[in-house]
């Protein structure tokens, strides 16, 4: 399948885990993608070029960007590509201390990485959508949005309360974004990641207690892969979702259910 062809995709955070699966998955379907993140994402570049694909990094310090580095992002991605199609807000920090201890710092650091980079970048790619993109694209065309939210979008979680704070923030920016943009042919959804194998679940994973808590608990019975996720990013920036927008989509192996 070749759903992406000649779409302009960008993804944040593509380095390893969950973003690089995703930036791989939409590469493989004929899309240009762009890479945003700290690092010029080598790996992923060199992965994308073994597959004959287009890829791209943008270099952007998520700990600092504001509304004007997300606009230029958006400029760049727009001056190489000539459009963005899909816009997949992946980047994602986590930090576990106790409640009573949570440092200042790294609250706020969680909460610029996982809320309010992909807020001013939902802006961004909205604000170039309506001020000129809509009208260039053809008739049918649309512009989408995916957010990474997560399970703790919905429970509390142990030792994260900044992470569950902007994850559950997150989900509600999705909601709302959607309620607003709808009608400019924008489609506005996000997925929430059950347990997934990736450097942030580590700890979890190598915890002798935790870890197979964890696995009783998933009725699938394992840690999902971070292609899991990319499937549904794909699926949700295709035209089988148009009639999609506000879903927060539970991809966790069917712990929510249990």
């Amino acid at each position: 399948m070749m759903r992406f062809e000649n779409k302009t995709v960008i993804v944040t955070g593509v380095s390893r885990g969950i973003g690089q699966a995703i930036a791989l998955g939409f590469a493989r379907e004929g899309a240009h993608v762009f890479g945003i993140g700290v690092s010029e994402a080598s790996e992923t570049a060199e992965k994308a070029a073994a597959l004959g694909a287009k890829f791209r990094s943008i270099k952007a310090d998520f700990a600092k960007l504001d509304q004007a580095g997300a606009r230029d992002v958006v400029a760049k991605t727009v001056e190489a590509a000539g459009r963005v199609d899909v816009l997949i807000n992946n980047a994602g920090i986590i930090r576990r201390h106790p409640a009573v201890e949570f440092p200042e710092e790294d609250w706020n650091t969680v909460m610029q990485i996982n809320l309010n980079v992909p807020f001013f970048l939902c802006q961004a790619v909205a604000g170039w959508w309506l001020g000129g993109g809509r009208e260039a694209s053809s008739a049918d065309a649309r512009l989408r949005i995916v957010n990474i939210a997560s399970m703790l979008s919905f429970q509390g979680g142990i030792l994260v309360p900044a992470y569950t704070a902007s994850k559950s923030a997150l989900a509600g920016v999705t909601k709302a974004l959607a309620c607003e943009w709808a009608k400019e042919r924008i489609n506005v959804n996000a997925v929430a990641p059950g347990y997934i194998a990736t450097e942030n679940t580590r700890p979890l994973r190598e915890d002798p207690v935790r870890n197979p808590a964890i696995l009783a608990r998933i009725p699938e019975g394992r840690w999902g892969a971070p292609e899991d996720i990319a499937g549904s990013c794909m699926f949700l920036a295709s035209a089988d979702a148009d009639y999609l927008n506000g879903a927060v989509l539970n991809v966790d192996g069917g712990w929510l259910a249990r």
